[in-house]
């Protein structure tokens, strides 16, 4: 292990030997198949529609298939992006979904060591008002309050954006828009009871919140950040687990190109799969209206903008999340021999 992430995971030592007990394998790194040993691979994902290609393939056991001989595969889910980088640091996890802007935060703070290998959805937040708020454009957040899932994460960037486009200022920059975060279940009723006056949140909360709560759309999904043409959820590798298998990376992502081409081409059943999984890990299935218009603000698509996410790096280091700009060579890797 390379010298910055054994002190990162000594950092971590307390998460690491919390996800240590739930690992799948032996703990040398393998499991005995009769004399052979199996490679463990270790996935994160999180039970939210825009990590469909995980859903999919967890259900399909796609992975376990193509790797029955050779791999242990664990799938490990997450409800935020800061607990998955402390799996990541503490060497639990080898590959992980997760959003571009705490997979950017990962790559600064491991020194490179956490890259992003893939693509998985684009947009899937939109920016809600609440009932008589009188909001009708994003001027008129001035004086408001605004809720999003959590500070730093990918909606809370976007927000920040689209208020300084707006001439707009949050209340700790001395502007009169207050932020708060809160977690997506809280939002609703935050704005169902008038608590706050506007929420940008992802998918599927985005399409519940609006039906719940009678909320309006102000700004849709392809018109919160960079015409929805942006990342929501990305993948991210070790380098340690990427230069000891980069055959094994180079399967998993022919599997994750062909899960996206199966979701694109099989929306239907797709939706029914996500909605399984979902239901399976937080013991919760969503309305089928409200899957497929959680589905209709997504696009499902593996190739990396990187220009949006070097501008989250920007907005990121601009806002005090990050300390430096990474270089944009040192923040992907797609190549694997």
């Amino acid at each position: 292990m390379k010298r910055t992430m054994k002190v990162l995971a000594a950092a971590f030592l307390t998460v690491g030997m919390l996800f240590s007990m739930t690992a799948c394998g032996s703990s040398d790194g393998g499991t005995k198949n009769g004399d052979a040993k199996k490679t463990e691979v270790r996935i994160a994902y999180f039970p939210n529609i825009t990590h469909t290609q995980a859903l999919v393939m967890k259900n399909q056991k796609t992975l376990e298939n193509k790797w029955k001989d050779r791999c242990e595969v664990s799938w490990t889910s997450f409800n935020a992006g800061p607990a998955e980088i402390e799996a990541l640091f503490a060497g639990e996890i080898d590959l992980g979904y997760i959003g571009p802007v705490p997979a950017v935060s990962a790559n600064v703070k491991s020194n490179g060591d956490i890259k992003i290998i893939s693509n998985v959805t684009n947009a899937g937040a939109v920016l809600l008002t609440g009932k008589d708020t009188n909001i009708n454009s994003v001027k008129d957040l001035a004086g408001k309050k605004v809720a999003v899932p959590q500070l730093g994460n990918t909606q809370h960037l976007c927000l920040l954006s689209l208020l300084t486009d707006n001439g707009l200022k949050t209340t700790d920059k001395g502007g009169d828009v207050t932020v708060s975060a809160s977690s997506n279940a809280d939002i609703l009723n935050l704005m169902d009871n008038g608590s706050v006056d506007a929420a940008l949140v992802p998918e599927p909360w985005g399409t519940t919140i609006e039906k719940t709560c009678n909320a309006d759309v102000l700004l849709d999904y392809d018109k919160v950040f960079w015409e929805g043409n942006y990342p929501v959820a990305v993948v991210v590798a070790s380098s340690d687990f990427m230069d000891e298998h980069p055959d094994l990376v180079k399967d998993f992502l022919k599997a994750h190109e062909d899960a996206s081409l199966f979701i694109n081409d099989n929306a239907e059943k797709s939706q029914e799969i996500v909605n399984k999984e979902i239901e399976s890990t937080t013991g919760k299935s969503l309305e089928a209206d409200v899957i497929k218009g959680a589905f209709n603000r997504i696009k499902v698509d593996t190739n990396l903008n990187h220009e949006a996410i070097m501008k989250f790096a920007d907005l990121s280091k601009a806002e005090g999340f990050i300390t430096d700009v990474p270089e944009e060579k040192d923040v992907f890797k797609t190549e694997f021999n």
